[in-house]
């Protein structure tokens, strides 16, 4: 879709896993774009599939591919399926200690959401620990809030603090990566839900993005976490951006709900009547979506595990994080 911005999905809900890691090269700049990703380590009441674990180690070796590439290494926040942490656990972030964190950021320059200012208690932790292990790897850390980065003819411009879904969420606030290129935009807009946030559809729109990729709001946590309200202002947003911007990425939350093509039908015919294109990135690399969080129910159904992985979900949640399950 674009000449002079190279843009390619390594990890995300179409690809079975909780991530939305991108790649990204132009002419002057390497750049891997929130190098985390993740199981859920419970749902419906089960541990993730043999599939999904397929999925992560296949998924952390294009991102170990891609950081062996890339220069710069961008955290939009602090959540592990944006950040990898330098901590053992495999059971949901496919983790080795020291290995896999010094894999992705060891050289690289990192630009990062600011680890003290519009910032909730946990992610500052979270943030906090990281410049003690993982980024202990790193040449730089600056902070990207606000700021704008040019190299030659290529310019990298991180947002002011956007909400992580709804202005009150208490999940915190993410910056939003603009990268332009000879006439081309491509907007990284991860976990703003939609979003549902006015403000934050006024700055996508302003940047004029060519190709955006959005997190979709968490339609599966409808009246749980997320009410009718904050899911229809989501989806209503999402449609406005549609019918502006050319091609749209959607990913991440909304994937994790298996009837959202459904609930998005809306969007696709605003996009449609617009001659634009909404993709996932599965189908944006030409690849079968694959949303296996959200079929893992069905999984267990259809493909049963073997014994000796049964004998292992059957142990305590720290105990599997740091023994491998047999897959």
């Amino acid at each position: 879709m674009l000449r002079h911005v190279r843009v390619v999905p390594l990890a995300a809900e179409s690809l079975g896993v909780r991530s939305m890691c991108t790649y990204v090269e132009t002419g002057d700049i390497r750049i891997l774009l929130d190098s985390g990703v993740s199981l859920c380590p419970v749902r419906y009441g089960l541990a993730p599939h043999p599939q999904e674990f397929k999925a992560i180690i296949e998924a952390r070796g294009r991102i170990a591919e891609a950081a062996e590439k890339a220069e710069f290494v961008t955290i939009s926040h602090y959540h592990y399926d944006h950040v990898t942490p330098s901590f053992e656990d495999w059971l949901c972030n496919w983790t080795q200690a020291e290995v896999t964190a010094r894999q992705v950021y060891e050289g690289k320059k990192i630009l990062a959401k600011n680890p003290r200012e519009q910032i909730n208690y946990s992610q500052r932790e979270r943030a906090w620990m990281f410049q003690k292990t993982s980024g202990r790897y790193a040449t730089s850390i600056e902070v990207a809030d606000g700021k704008t980065f040019c190299f030659g003819s290529t310019e990298v411009r991180f947002s002011v603090p956007v909400p992580h879904g709804v202005e009150t969420s208490e999940l915190g606030w993410v910056v939003m990566t603009t990268i332009k290129c000879d006439g081309e935009t491509f907007l990284f807009a991860p976990d703003i839900q939609g979003p549902m946030a006015e403000h934050t559809v006024e700055i996508i729109l302003s940047q004029k993005p060519s190709l955006l990729m959005v997190g979709g709001p968490p339609l599966y946590l409808t009246g749980f976490k997320l009410n009718e309200e904050q899911a229809h202002n989501g989806l209503n947003n999402m449609q406005k951006i549609v019918e502006t911007v050319p091609h749209v990425i959607i990913e991440h939350h909304l994937l994790r709900d298996e009837e959202w093509r459904e609930k998005t039908t809306g969007i696709f015919y605003s996009a449609y009547k617009a001659a634009h294109t909404v993709q996932t990135a599965a189908e944006y690399l030409s690849k079968q979506n694959t949303f296996l969080e959200a079929r893992r129910k069905k999984l267990f159904e259809e493909d049963p595990p073997t014994n000796d992985f049964k004998t292992w979900t059957r142990k305590n949640e720290e105990t599997r994080k740091h023994v491998k399950p047999p897959i």
